[in-house]
């Protein structure tokens, strides 16, 4: 069996990771939400402040903090390499497509009918 892949059907997996690419950068970014004027967001706030109090939780906090700001870069790494490698594949489609056309016409830009492309298949 071989898989049929058009390119509309690229273009839509592509623009929805954009899209999800987007509103994950948006929403899931808690280490840099409440920004300091050290940059430093209100979750590491938090967890510094809590540890300045002596309470074991603020450096759970920052390890919690520092895994969740990593997977949540791996995913928007993820979306972005396969959005850019569909925006890719879609191009490079069409323009392939457009080479196999061009190679199927006659030097006067006429079309090669099809009774004439089925002799190079024999």
């Amino acid at each position: 069996m071989n898989l049929v892949v058009t390119q509309d059907d690229l273009g839509a997996v592509g623009h929805e990771a954009y899209l999800l690419h987007e509103r994950l950068r948006e929403g899931a970014d808690i280490a840099g939400a409440g920004s300091d004027r050290s940059g430093a967001g209100s979750t590491a706030q938090a967890a510094r402040e809590l540890s300045s109090r002596h309470m074991t939780m603020g450096g759970e906090l920052l390890t919690t903090l520092s895994v969740w700001d990593s997977q949540v870069k791996t995913v928007l790494q993820m979306c972005a390499h396969l959005s850019n490698h569909l925006d890719y594949s879609k191009r490079s489609y069409a323009q392939n497509d457009r080479h196999i056309e061009d190679s199927l016409r006659h030097r006067d830009g006429t079309a090669v009918p099809v009774s004439e492309i089925s002799t190079y298949v024999r």
